[in-house]
């Protein structure tokens, strides 16, 4: 687990994504269900690597986050990986508070799980499977560290908000704690400017983007000599380009960059869609 593929994968489609939850929906956990639909495209230099899936489903104050993807090389005879992921929690006054976090993935004859639990704010519970040997000289995490730390769904999607529709900078004022179930870091965001984006058949959008610039703040759970930790936490040029979804208060990505040491990753987004449900809809 602790290969590019899934430190790379899992923090370009998961961590830079930056997105709020409906206003509305924060104060009333007995609220209408809307369920939101993210796609993205996924590219190393020019190659496609595959794409990821997130459904979004908000009741309420509560959300329930499920995300697939699919990744190969040469059709799968280099590389194969196939992920799934799930998040739920509750957004607070004080922002997300997650609940459970899952990531499983199979590919390379290699597979494994993880799951955390959290209450009030705290990890209560971590399985990582298969265990991993720890690295010697890697930096341990303690326990302070994880305090109001996010886990990587909640950190992507229910952080920042802005009524503003128009592009506002403002969203990219902040730093997130996350940790992953082995990485503890934060992500620190800051404003660059605002671009318009025209409308593509894709995704059928035409607004503005903000565009942030992130550091990446390595803080434990990793071995200094890490090569993409190097690359990530040395670098002026990771950037995420958030868009304002119709109809509510949500930022969400539109396209990410992220330099790694085996090249340039790059997100698209190609699904961006907000479908509202009926309580105990029997939509899948």
């Amino acid at each position: 687990m602790r290969s590019f593929w899934c430190h790379a994968v899992l923090l370009a489609t998961l961590l830079p994504y930056f997105s709020s939850l409906p206003g509305a929906l924060a104060e009333d956990s007995t609220g209408p269900e809307t369920r939101v639909v993210v796609g993205y495209r996924i590219d190393l230099d020019s190659f496609n690597l595959g794409s990821f899936r997130f459904t979004t489903t908000l009741t309420g104050s509560d959300y329930h986050v499920q995300g697939a993807g699919h990744f190969s090389i040469l059709g799968g005879l280099l590389y194969d990986l196939r992920t799934t992921t799930a998040s739920s929690g509750k957004i607070t006054s004080g922002g997300p508070e997650p609940t459970t976090y899952m990531l499983s993935y199979t590919g390379g004859g290699d597979s494994g799980q993880l799951r955390m639990t959290f209450d009030t704010g705290a990890l209560t519970a971590l399985s990582i499977i298969p265990m991993r040997v720890p690295d010697p000289h890697e930096i341990l995490v303690r326990r302070s560290q994880l305090v109001g730390a996010l886990d990587p769904i909640s950190a992507a999607f229910f952080v920042a908000r802005s009524n503003d529709p128009n592009g506002d900078l403002k969203v990219c004022d902040q730093t997130v704690p996350v940790f992953d179930g082995e990485w503890r870091y934060d992500l620190v965001l800051a404003p660059k400017r605002r671009v318009p984006v025209r409308k593509q058949a894709s995704t059928a959008y035409s607004s503005y983007a903000v565009i942030c610039g992130v550091r990446f703040k390595p803080i434990s759970g990793y071995a200094p000599d890490d090569p993409n930790i190097k690359v990530m936490a040395n670098t002026d040029d990771i950037e995420v380009w958030l868009v304002p979804l119709s109809g509510t208060d949500m930022y969400v990505p539109y396209h990410l960059r992220l330099p790694t040491d085996s090249g340039l990753l790059s997100v698209t987004s190609t699904t961006l869609r907000v479908e509202p449900t009926r309580r105990g809809s029997s939509q899948p």
